[in-house]
Formats: structure tokens, sequence, C-alpha cells
């Protein structure tokens, strides 16, 4: 299956599911002065999740086109050292904004990956919040677990702190509890070895969070506190690179049809061989992975400079 089959696979589940198919924001965001570049797909709804506009649509979908070398989620001294991070890449999303909540997230997002992609359930490990004893305060999410657990197996849920269960954009903006959707790409050997539920957000390259839906119910808000929204909403946000790793039986986001045409190029342009040296490995996939979000924000208008974003997009360059 290649990428521009999974990609409308996704967005043409999601039409069939009532919703709007919407094209991507810029990468470069022009008018919020807390993010300097989309970091996620929800960014462009910012304003729906905080009740401050009414959506025209209660359900969209979309794949949008992030960057994250900034701010609270910055990526960019792991990429090219692992073959799954990246600073510019895609998010495929499905949105709700006051309409569906919980229940449906969990049920649409098994059905699409297990019964239109055909991944294997026994591969599949979900996260839930577990709660926080901190100034917020927040009880385990135990809607989401009750969710999953008519499912999927006790053993393959795990339960999560506020640093992998718990979604912020950024300082400030929309946030809520979140469950994680992660496969495990090992052998069968491997497999019988080590449990995957040990490996989840353990950093092991072939055990991978792929989706994360995101429930948003609260405002953080500039002291820090918490404040309840006016309505419930879902923001969910599957990585596309590692989408197709698990679809195309792959082993590295680099292996597969998003960036092998460009490592063939680079392999062409220094005359050097992608997957015989670790060292020359590494560079082949920071320059594959930094071509692609320099690219992208000069279509997006931005230049490199020495202030703002221009500078972060120079210190992509310059790695």
């Amino acid at each position: 299956m290649t990428s521009q089959q999974i990609r409308a696979q996704f967005l043409d589940f999601f039409k069939g599911k009532n919703h709007k198919i919407v094209p991507s924001a810029p990468m470069v965001i022009k008018d919020d002065p807390t993010l300097m570049f989309t970091n996620a797909g929800m960014n462009q709804f910012k304003e729906f999740f905080l009740g401050n506009t009414q959506s025209k649509a209660k359900r969209i979908a979309d794949t949008q086109k992030c960057l994250r070398v900034s701010g609270k989620h910055n990526d960019l001294e792991e990429v090219g050292k692992d073959t799954y991070h990246h600073t510019m890449f895609e998010m495929l999303g499905n949105w709700s904004f006051g309409d569906y909540f919980k229940k449906e997230a969990i049920a649409w997002a098994w059905e699409l990956l297990t019964e239109v992609y055909k991944m294997d359930k026994e591969s599949l490990y979900v996260s839930v919040f577990e709660g926080s004893d901190d100034a917020d305060n927040l009880e385990m999410d135990k809607e989401a677990y009750d969710l999953w657990n008519a499912i999927v197996p006790k053993d393959r849920i795990i339960m999560g702190d506020k640093k992998d269960n718990f979604w912020e954009m950024g300082d400030q903006g929309p946030c809520g509890p979140c469950s994680e959707i992660h496969v495990d790409l090992r052998s069968d050997e491997e497999k019988a070895k080590i449990p995957g539920a040990s490996l989840v957000n353990q950093d092991h390259p072939e055990v991978v969070e792929i989706w994360n839906l995101v429930f948003i119910q609260y405002n953080r808000k500039a002291d820090g506190s918490l404040e309840n929204l006016p309505e419930k909403h879902v923001d969910t946000g599957m990585g596309f690179e590692r989408l197709c790793m698990a679809l195309q039986g792959v082993k590295s986001n680099y292996d597969t049809d998003i960036f092998k045409p460009l490592i063939r190029e680079i392999e062409v342009i220094t005359g050097q061989k992608y997957g015989q040296d670790e060292k020359t490995d590494v560079a082949i996939r920071v320059v594959a992975d930094h071509v692609s979000a320099v690219s992208f924000s000069i279509d997006d208008g931005k230049l490199h400079s020495n202030t703002g974003a221009g500078y972060v997009i120079r210190r992509i360059l310059r790695r």
C-alpha cells in the first residue's frame, strides 16, 4: 500500500463518518503569538476549542503538515539519530467540536486500524491517563479505560502519567487527557522474549506510538491553572510517516516510499550509500528530513533569517 493510498483511506474513512475534509493550514503561524510553527493538527482549530469562534462543521478531518523544532514540542536533536523522529511531518487527524467524544473517537480509531488497514490486533497497545496528584489534582481517565477495556485485554492497556497522557499544545491553551495507540513491529521471536507492554514509551525504535486521541476539556490559563471549557472536544493526531512504516512492513520511517526517493537522490549527489555505515546513515537521515522541513517552510513564505521563525529555519539549515 502506497503512502498516497494510506492517506486517501484515512480521509475517506472519516468522510464516511460525516466529517468535512479540510486542507492543511500553513506550517508557519502568522496570527498566534503563543506559537511560532504549527506543531500539531489542532493548532488551526484553537479558537473553536476555546469557544471564541464556532466551527461551521462539527466534525472535521484533515492531514496537517507540522514542524517541531521549538518550544514545548522540539524534536530537532533527535532527528537522524533514530528512525522515527522528524522536524517536519504529516499528522492525520479527526476532530469533534462539541459533538462526539471519547466513545466514538476510540471505537472509530480501532475500526480504522484493524478493519480498514488490517493491522494485527495482537501488535497494538493503548495507554490511558492515570491522573495526577500535583497542583492540577486530576483524576484517572476511568471513562477511557472502561471503553478500551471493552475492546482490548487488560494487559494491553498501559497507565500513563502527565508527560505521556495529558496533551498540551503549549504553555497556554486547550488541553486534556489522551489515549495513545502504539504498535509493536518486532519479530515474533523478539515479542516472545519481552512483552511489548514493557517497551511502550521507552524509545524503542520498533514499539512506537502511531495515534494520539486527545480529549480536550480544559484550558491552561496564563497563570498555569486549568479551567473547564464550555464544551468537550476530540482532537486526534496520527503520525503519517509511522503509520506508513507499519503498513508497508518496514522497520524505519526512512524506508517508506515517503523518504526513499529523497534518500536515493542524496546517494547520487554525495556518492554515499544508505544502509552500510551508521554514521553516514544518520547524516543522510538528517539531510532527508531537513530538506523537507526547509522546503515546506519556504513554500509557506518563511525564509531563514536572524530572528524568530526565520532563525529556527536557519538552525535546521545549519544542522
